[in-house]
C-alpha cells in the first residue's frame, strides 16, 4: 500500500462552477485543485442536474462505463456517466444522470417551489449509482469524503451492503455536516427503498427513518470515519449528537477554508496514511 499513489473520491451533490448552494462548493472546487496538484490522486462524483449546461461545461457520456442499471424498490433505472475536466484543473468529475431523476432544469423544487415528491429515490439513486461506478472504475479510493445531504447514505452503504467490497477496503469515510437544506419529509417509504437485497436492514437506517434533513446529517455522520463540520453555526441538536467521543474525529469549521484548504488537505493526507 505504502508505494501506491494515494486516491480520493470526492462525492458532492454542489461543485463551483457546475452547482453553488452553500459556500462549500467553491470550497470543494479549491480542495480537489489543491489535492490533485498535491500528487494525491483526486475524482469527484456529483449529480448531473439539469441546470448544468453540457455544452458550456463540455460533459460528454463515458460509453466504456455504460451498462450499469441501478435498482430502486425493485426496478432497474440505467444509469449515464459522463465526464468532464475541471476548469483549471487537469482532474475529472464524473456526473451521474438518469432522464427519470435528472433532466428536469430545477433541482430539489419544481417552478412552483413545491419540493419533488421523489427526491428520496433520486438520492438513493445518486448514492447507489456513485458506490457501482467506482466499482467500475476498479479505482480503491483510500479516501471518500461525502458532502451534501444526498450522499448521507453513502457512509451507510459503505459500512453495511459495501463492506466486504475489496475495492472500498482501504477507505476512510469523510462526511460533511451541515445545516438543513430543506425543511419538508422526503416520502414514508423512503427507508424500505434505500435498502439493498439482504446486505443492509431497516434497523442499520433507524437514523435516517424520519426523513428529514436532520436526520440524514445525522445518519450519515453516525456511520463516517471523521464528521467535518460545514458551517460555524451548526444547529445544536447536531452539534449535541455529534460528540467527539463518538468518533474518531471531528474537524471544526474554518473560515480560513474559503481561501486556503489546507487543513483539509492535511486530513486527507492523515487518512491515507493510517
Amino acid at each position: 500500500m505504502s508505494a501506491e499513489k494515494k486516491r480520493v473520491l470526492i462525492v458532492a451533490n454542489e461543485l463551483s462552477p457546475y452547482v453553488e448552494f452553500t459556500d462549500f462548493a467553491q470550497i470543494l472546487n479549491k480542495l480537489a485543485v489543491k489535492t490533485f496538484d498535491s500528487g494525491l490522486e483526486v475524482r469527484v462524483i456529483m449529480p448531473r442536474f439539469g441546470l448544468i449546461n453540457e455544452r458550456r461545461h463540455r460533459l460528454h457520456e463515458v460509453v466504456r462505463l455504460s451498462g450499469i442499471n441501478v435498482i430502486i424498490d425493485k426496478d432497474d433505472y440505467p444509469l449515464i456517466i459522463k465526464v468532464a475536466s475541471l476548469p483549471s484543473a487537469r482532474l475529472q468529475v464524473y456526473f451521474m444522470d438518469n432522464d427519470d431523476y435528472f433532466k428536469r432544469k430545477h433541482v430539489f423544487r419544481d417552478d412552483q417551489d413545491k419540493f419533488f415528491d421523489d427526491n428520496a429515490e433520486r438520492m438513493i439513486f445518486f448514492c447507489k449509482s456513485a458506490l457501482e461506478t467506482v466499482k467500475k472504475f476498479g479505482w480503491p479510493p483510500h479516501v471518500i469524503h461525502c458532502h451534501g445531504w444526498m450522499t448521507s447514505l453513502i457512509p451507510a452503504y459503505l459500512k453495511t451492503a459495501y463492506k466486504k467490497e475489496p475495492v472500498f477496503g482501504y477507505s476512510k469515510v469523510v462526511y460533511t455536516a451541515q445545516n438543513d437544506q430543506f425543511t419538508e419529509k422526503l416520502n414514508s417509504s423512503f427507508v424500505k427503498k434505500a435498502l439493498i437485497s439482504n446486505d443492509i436492514k431497516e434497523k442499520d437506517l433507524e437514523m435516517f427513518k424520519d426523513g428529514s434533513n436532520l436526520s440524514l446529517t445525522l445518519g450519515g455522520s453516525k456511520y463516517a470515519d471523521v464528521v467535518v463540520h460545514g458551517t460555524d453555526t451548526l444547529d445544536k441538536t447536531i452539534m449535541d449528537e455529534i460528540k467527539p467521543s463518538r468518533y474518531k474525529k471531528i474537524m471544526k469549521y474554518e473560515e480560513s477554508w474559503k481561501e486556503d484548504v489546507a487543513s483539509l488537505l492535511d486530513l486527507y493526507k492523515s487518512l491515507t496514511e493510517s
